[in-house]
């Protein structure tokens, strides 16, 4: 209302200056006697300079009127032309009910083009401060795993090993002294040695997934070295060079980390077997032990900690298969299928094939 208010009054100044200077033009100055006959002529009793006044005044807000409306009219189109911008859809102006300017069509589809740009400019922003902001995450993760590790290797596990060895020397001195050491000693013996165990089994969960430069034979045989320098079973393993893309070789020495953390922690076994060949176009990594086993169909959800490595087999196209017989022992199998373009040709040429149940050897 202020806005037809305003432009109408304006317009209607000018013209009433138009006219006067019209009316100038023909009559001269004001005091001629001409101009006292717009007071002195009416026409219903009205003066002829009053109808000249509200005519006028007539006009302008008509003209006022007619001008705000057209406005509004142009800013609904406007707008309903520039709302599928703002609802991320398709923005195609119709040529057929386009009625305003062709320079207004222009602006508009530039605007079209500014917002769209802006759109994809933070969409990838945001994307990227998410996958930032996640490798981050990772990096501290993983440099918490092995502050952990070495402070409960430097801690708890020399602790555990200054025990497991000073409960060995006493059941010497007692089976020396006596023939027989005390069942609690024995027991008490076998309860910090299978700590012992828990905590290499832990250590192992800890130590970091990635291999860095290092190829999966390189960390696997880095890994079962130390191992065997700690754990009171034998064991046994087959490694070969086989190439693989190298997130596929992360998750495999990750599944090799938690086979063989389980296997510390629930098998109880005297001899492991671990095996990692490339047979017929096949990576297989096998982990084969003589412990106490389990039933298959019977286990539960999450026991013996296989669902993350077959979790893992998955993530990266392969197939993991368990096979465990009680009292016997346990085998995980996974195999992981070969690009021809990953396997070098030389590689290929004078390769024997064996069988699977001749790979393991005892």
């Amino acid at each position: 209302m202020k806005i037809l208010l305003g432009q109408g009054f304006s317009i209607f100044i000018i013209l009433l200056a138009l006219a006067t200077l019209l009316l100038y033009t023909i009559w001269g100055w004001p005091n001629d006697p001409a101009w006292w006959s717009l007071l002195e002529n009416t026409y219903a009793q009205v003066p002829f300079g009053a109808w000249i006044i509200i005519i006028l005044a007539f006009m302008s807000f008509s003209f006022s009127l007619n001008t705000l409306h057209k406005v509004r009219d142009q800013e609904k189109k406007i707008e309903k032309n520039l709302r599928p911008l703002l609802e991320a859809e398709s923005f195609v102006p119709s040529k057929k009910k386009q009625s305003y300017s062709k320079r207004l069509h222009v602006t508009t589809n530039q605007l079209e083009q500014l917002i769209m740009t802006q759109r994809k400019t933070l969409q990838r922003i945001t994307n990227e401060k998410a996958e930032a902001q996640d490798k981050l995450i990772q990096e501290r993760i993983v440099q918490e795993r092995q502050r952990l590790a070495r402070e409960l290797h430097d801690s708890v596990s020399q602790q555990l090993f200054a025990a497991s060895m000073l409960l060995s020397t006493m059941v010497e001195i007692e089976e020396a002294q006596n023939g027989e050491a005390p069942k609690t000693l024995m027991q008490t013996e076998k309860i910090v040695q299978q700590a012992q165990l828990e905590m290499r089994a832990l250590l192992l969960h800890l130590r970091p997934a990635a291999l860095h430069d290092k190829t999966l034979k390189q960390g696997m045989e880095e890994l079962l070295m130390e191992l065997q320098q700690k754990v009171f079973f034998t064991i046994r393993y087959r490694l070969e060079e086989v190439p693989l893309p190298k997130g596929a070789e992360d998750h495999l020495f990750r599944i090799a980390q938690e086979t063989l953390s389980n296997t510390l922690r629930h098998a109880k076994a005297t001899e492991v077997d671990i095996l990692f060949v490339e047979r017929d176009d096949l990576a297989i990594f096998r982990v084969q032990d003589n412990g106490v086993g389990f039933e298959v169909k019977d286990a539960k959800t999450g026991s013996y900690g296989l669902d993350n490595v077959k979790e893992r087999a998955v993530e990266i196209g392969a197939t993991c298969k368990v096979v465990s017989v009680p009292s016997q022992g346990t085998i995980v199998e996974v195999k992981l299928p070969i690009e021809k373009s990953e396997i070098p040709l030389g590689t290929l040429q004078g390769r024997e094939l064996e069988n699977d149940s001749n790979i393991i050897s005892g």
